[in-house]
């Protein structure tokens, strides 16, 4: 799948957000090792700790519906500036995805790529336990 592709289905499912309250919508779109992509948008609720984030959603989703090794990661937001994934979010990239490589976009078309591990550069997992 090419990158223009992945991020189209982030888009996409941005407009699925559920945000009514921020109205900050996200929609991330993750690739496995098979090509297929897995996606999500974040879903806000009134006590708002209990929200999820678009990343979150889509890693789960991957994780539920039997995908290979997670690669591939592409988050859109509609801001000016890069909107890089929350601490809580890149705590569960780097757990499933690894140091699988980050797209961010807004609907202006600026991207940039890195990879999980320049986001958390060191990052906590079970090789501590």
């Amino acid at each position: 799948m090419s990158i223009d592709e992945l991020m189209a289905a982030a888009k996409a499912v941005r407009e699925r957000a559920h945000a009514p309250f921020s109205h900050f919508k996200v929609g991330c779109a993750i690739e496995d090792e098979h090509g297929r992509v897995y996606t999500g948008c974040n879903v806000e609720n009134a006590s708002y700790g209990l929200t999820l984030c678009a990343e979150r959603v889509a890693v789960f989703k991957a994780i539920s519906e039997g995908a290979g090794k997670l690669q591939r990661v592409a988050v859109v937001a509609d801001t000016g500036t890069l909107t890089p994934p929350c601490g809580a979010c890149r705590q569960i990239l780097w757990e499933f995805c690894g140091d699988a490589e980050l797209v961010l976009e807004n609907l202006s078309g600026t991207r940039e790529t890195m990879t999980v591990k320049q986001i958390l550069p060191r990052p906590f997992d079970a090789s501590f336990l």
